[in-house]
């Protein structure tokens, strides 16, 4: 039985990595906002809006119990997810946990190029966005820094270096190709 589980920051990847290394090993996917959004019949954004973050770490908690639960299977989760509750211990103790590590200014950059709207970037400028990345990464890095594995995925951009990436996963975990 497999269960790999990506953390990491919002922008680092998570869902590229996940989606790729899953088309890699034939396992499925689940993205864990994703997830919420199709159980919850909401946006991760309109169940902040109405419960405000800590309502919705509760529903994420409850949510990522589920997902969890689930063979052979990749689960990328959101940049919050391993900083609440045991949540962290939690995911040691279901899976191969995967930091993917990026400076940031990587961050930054990924962020202010994605489409997805971020409710906890929302009506930022570049300053206090990287401002509050910076801050932010400080506060969840301890977290983060408690997976079995690191991956530096400060250079990112490619596809190609999105499979150079799954590659060294596989090998982090000894999966043959």
């Amino acid at each position: 039985m497999v269960r790999i589980i990506i953390i990491g920051y919002m922008g680092a990847g998570k869902t590229t990595v996940g989606k790729s290394l899953s088309k890699s090993l034939g396992i499925p996917f689940y993205d864990l906002d994703w997830y919420i959004e199709s159980r919850m019949r909401k946006t991760v954004p309109q169940i902040f809006a109405e419960r405000g973050e800590e309502g919705f770490r509760q529903v994420e908690h409850t949510m990522l119990h589920e997902v969890a639960e689930f063979e052979n299977v990749i689960i990328s989760c959101g940049g919050g997810t391993p900083c609440f509750f045991d949540n962290m211990d939690y995911l040691n103790s279901m899976g191969e946990t995967i930091y993917l590590k990026a400076t940031p200014e990587v961050l930054y950059r990924h962020l202010k190029m994605g489409k997805v709207e971020r409710p906890l970037l929302k009506n930022k400028t570049p300053d206090e966005m990287r401002a509050f990345i910076k801050t932010q990464l400080e506060v969840r890095e301890p977290f983060y820094n408690k997976a079995k594995h690191t991956l530096d995925v400060n250079l990112l951009d490619t596809y190609e270096k999105v499979r150079i990436s799954v590659d060294r996963i596989r090998q982090m975990l000894d999966i043959p190709e």
